[in-house]
């Protein structure tokens, strides 16, 4: 006799019908039983059999009926958005951003704690930090923090699959413990990921934004930091140690060097592709050719209206741009390149354009060059999308 649960048994296939009616129900928001029934191919009697147990175990609820057509209304059903919450943060040198949402993904609470990285004050309570960001989130909510089922982290940096270090984030001394992320885990009371943040604006766009029909890109993240996010065949690339994409160390022609354990471990040491097109270079930039600005965004904004130095402003920084890609492309010939990052959406369509004209020559391969068409912060709406998947595949097993 085969053990409960193997593949095949009626508790299987209806675990099964659970999980395509949940996910169907996500994807195309309120439904009747009949349309329910007509996207599964279920009966309708074994439809409203699966609607009965799944309103029982909390997952759905009823949410009005459909009216304005001939015969009887039509009772629609949803998922119940209270059946599970995750909390999303993202991490950056001058604070942590959290955010709280609901199963169904709606946001229903933001909180944003200021705390720079490298003060010494704020280096040996990260876990006070992280726990204050997500409780202002739930007090804006109206939740407790009983009610998360799942966390997501996303911060500057990657976590070493072998040892549990935060390598390649020297500006964030507070998050280097080997423990981090079970002590973390263990404040919040949840499941907690913790992942490189040009990764999850990489999902962010993979989900929601540029990159959606493509399973081969390269998100180029260009702000205070430097890096990339490289998706082959759907998959994100981690590398061995969780660096793939750290492009911000890369050498480049006109680029100090990144040399030893020593530039590694201080925020304002290092060199490479970053020190050309980050944030801090590009107000250099703009400085050199007259323009003032304190932030790279500004700079830039001065640059589109500002003809002769602006202009040249703008080219220099799209040639820095073209470089850096070209030797990305010729590694992994992406099919679409998508330029993110304050420095990137600043800069808009007039420097994708430049980018796209330097880019001639550089590299055999040609792919698409896409500037981030994702409306807020991508890597909270990445870190969000993760927390979500990851829930939802545990939430809506019923077997």
């Amino acid at each position: 006799m085969a053990a409960s649960g193997t593949p095949g048994t009626p508790r299987v296939l209806r675990a099964m019908n659970d999980r395509a009616a949940l996910e169907l129900l996500v994807a195309h928001g309120p439904l009747t039983r009949t349309r329910l029934g007509e996207l599964t191919g279920l009966s309708k009697p074994t439809a409203s059999q699966l609607l009965t147990r799944l309103e029982a175990a909390g997952l759905v609820r009823t949410t009005g009926n459909v009216t304005g057509r001939p015969g009887p209304n039509a009772q629609l059903y949803e998922i119940n958005p209270a059946a599970a919450h995750v909390a999303a943060l993202s991490v950056d040198q001058e604070g942590i951003t959290a955010a709280v949402a609901d199963i169904t993904g709606r946001i229903l609470g933001e909180h944003r704690v200021n705390a720079d990285a490298t003060a010494e004050s704020v280096r040996n309570r990260t876990g006070e930090l992280v726990a204050e960001a997500v409780d202002g989130a739930l007090a804006a909510a109206g939740l407790t923090r009983g009610e998360l089922r799942q966390t997501v982290i996303g911060t500057p940096g990657a976590l070493d699959p072998r040892t549990g270090v935060l390598r390649y984030a020297p500006h964030l001394p507070g998050w280097q413990s080997r423990t981090m992320r079970d002590e973390l885990a263990e404040v919040l009371g949840t499941p907690l990921v913790i992942e490189n943040d040009v990764n999850l604006a990489a999902v962010a766009e993979q989900h929601h934004g540029t990159a959606q029909d493509f399973d081969d890109f390269a998100l180029v993240w260009a702000d205070e930091g430097v890096g990339a996010a490289i998706v082959l065949g759907g998959t994100l690339l981690r590398g061995a140690t969780g660096g793939a994409g750290e492009i911000g160390y890369m050498p480049l022609p006109g680029a100090p060097l990144a040399r030893g354990d020593d530039s590694a471990a201080r925020p304002d040491a290092g060199g490479g592709f970053q020190k050309l097109v980050g944030s801090p270079a590009v107000v250099e930039l703009a400085r050199e050719h007259g323009i003032e600005a304190p932030t790279a965004p500004e700079a830039l904004a001065t640059a589109l209206r500002t003809p002769g130095a602006g202009d040249a402003v703008l080219t220099e920084l799209a040639r820095r741009l073209a470089t850096g890609l070209a030797s990305v492309v010729a590694v992994v010939d992406p099919e679409l390149v998508v330029l993110s990052g304050q420095v990137a959406q600043a800069g808009g369509e007039r420097l994708r354009e430049l980018v796209e004209a330097e880019m001639t020559g550089l590299a055999l391969p040609r792919p698409l060059l896409r500037i981030s068409a994702i409306e807020g912060d991508p890597i909270l709406i990445g870190a969000l999308r993760t927390a979500l998947a990851d829930a939802r595949h545990t939430v809506f097993d019923t077997a």
